[in-house]
This record gives C-alpha cells, sequence and structure tokens, in this order.
C-alpha cells in the first residue's frame, strides 16, 4: 500500500449469502469492528439487503455497496437492476465484471465496459475485477490477458472517472479455491496494471488508483500481502462474512 498517493480499501463481496435477519446481524457485529479503521470499509450485499445495509450503517464509516449492475437506465431487463435504483436507496459503490459473472453468467469485456460507464454516470464507484484464468497464467500470458481486460473494460473512460474507479485483480484460479497467488504474484500483477493505466491517462493518474488483490485474502496472508507498495486492499470474498476475520483485514490496511 501506499497510502500517500491513495486510499487503502477492503470491500467485502458477500456473494449469494445472508437473508435479511443474518445481514443485519452481521453488520451490527462489523459496525464496533470497523469504527476505528482509517482504510475505506465497503460490503457489497446481496440485492435484498441493499436497504437493510444503507439504513443499518448510517452515521458510519461502512460503505454499501451492490454485487451487480445493468447497462440501461430501464427498460425490458427482467431481474436486473439499474444505476439508478441503487443510488437512489444510497448504495455507493457496485462490484463489475466479477469472474463468476463472467463465468455462469455470460459477462463480457464488452458489458463490463458498459455497465462500468452506466455506473460512472449514475454517480456509483465501480469495483472492476480483471483476472486471468489458470490455464492462462500456465501459458505464461497473464499480463497479455490483463492489458487487454484493462483496454477493453475502460474503453472511453476519461482519467476523472478512472479516478473513481477501483480496479481489483482476482486471479480466477484463486477464487474460492483456497488458492492464493504469492504476495509477489499479486505485485507483479497489480504493478503491471498500473503501468497500464499509467500508459493510457499519465503517471499521476495511474498513482491515484486504488488496486485491490481479491483471490482468496484471509486473516494469516492479508499482512504479507497489504505489505506490497501496489496492493491497496482486498476484495474479499469469505472473511467478509465473518465480523472477527474481516476485522483482522481492516486492522492490516490501518496499520500497514
Amino acid at each position: 500500500m501506499n497510502k500517500e498517493l491513495r486510499q487503502a480499501v477492503i470491500a467485502g463481496n458477500w456473494k449469494m449469502n445472508k437473508t435479511r435477519p443474518e445481514a443485519k446481524a452481521l453488520i451490527e457485529e462489523l459496525k464496533p469492528v470497523a469504527e476505528k479503521a482509517t482504510c475505506g470499509v465497503v460490503i457489497c450485499v446481496p440485492f435484498t439487503n441493499l436497504e437493510t445495509a444503507v439504513e443499518l450503517t448510517k452515521g458510519t464509516n461502512i460503505k454499501v455497496g451492490a454485487e451487480n449492475v445493468h447497462f440501461e437506465k430501464s427498460g425490458a431487463f427482467t431481474g436486473e437492476i439499474s444505476a439508478d435504483m441503487l443510488t437512489e436507496i444510497g448504495v455507493e459503490y457496485v462490484i463489475i465484471g466479477h469472474s463468476e459473472r463472467r463465468q455462469y453468467f455470460g459477462e463480457t469485456d464488452e458489458t463490463v465496459n458498459k455497465r462500468t460507464k452506466a455506473a460512472l454516470a449514475a454517480g456509483l464507484k465501480p469495483i472492476v475485477c480483471v483476472g486471468e484464468l489458470l490455464w492462462e497464467r500456465k501459458c505464461d500470458i497473464t499480463k497479455e490477458v490483463i492489458a487487454r481486460q484493462i483496454k477493453l473494460d475502460f474503453f472511453d473512460v476519461s482519467a476523472e472517472d478512472i479516478k473513481k474507479s477501483i480496479i481489483a485483480y482476482e486471479p480466477v484460479w484463486a477464487i474460492g479455491t483456497g488458492e492464493t497467488a504469492t504476495a509477489e504474484q499479486a505485485e507483479e500483477v497489480c504493478l503491471f496494471i498500473r503501468e497500464q493505466l499509467a500508459e493510457k491517462y499519465g503517471k499521476e493518474v495511474a498513482d491515484s488508483v486504488t488496486i485491490q488483490y481479491g483471490g482468496s485474502m484471509n486473516p494469516k496472508n492479508c499482512a504479507e500481502l497489504l505489505a506490497q507498495p501496489d496492493v491497496d486492499g482486498g476484495l474479499i470474498g469469505g472473511a467478509s462474512l465473518k465480523a472477527q476475520d474481516f476485522g483482522v483485514l481492516l486492522d492490516a490496511a490501518t496499520n500497514g
């Protein structure tokens, strides 16, 4: 982390977990855990929990995010939620292009780009996910994959808007598998992402963008990962569902 240049952000991705009563209980546990954190604290929750989360986090340092957003403002898109619908209820962040959305629901770099621009236009802060498959890493094309995703996912996104965005590097082979990139591997790719941003937007803009690591960060490995200069926090899956574990990550990002 380089806190002089950009904010470290720990964002929880609850995925398809927690009923509303369960969400309320977890948020109440999280509030005292998070209150002393100086890093950004975000919980991205299922659509059914958004209003509960927004209401319960008022007056705290916890921000609320959604796990997806559609790229159109309205229309015949059954089952989808627009950016305006999210901002109306007080949502501030949204995850876009998570590997599970790409793998199971047909997300492409084109739709990620559309969703990112729609989110930004509505005033949301997108957490845009990029990352390579295990086969792509074995074929030694990680950087080619990441470079392509950065160019396509942020096509026609201005420098001012890129500064409002977060990028989460999530090696697909480390999502929910228990496998984790080494601190050196995470730093290598996060630095490469920053170099790609510098080519497009200039070094000053690139240095201001928060780049998270999103592959099975947990209480045991967070300190080493967050010690890397270009790893500015984490997009957290399983560890975000336990207040104590999430608190360890917040402490590491605050004190690291």
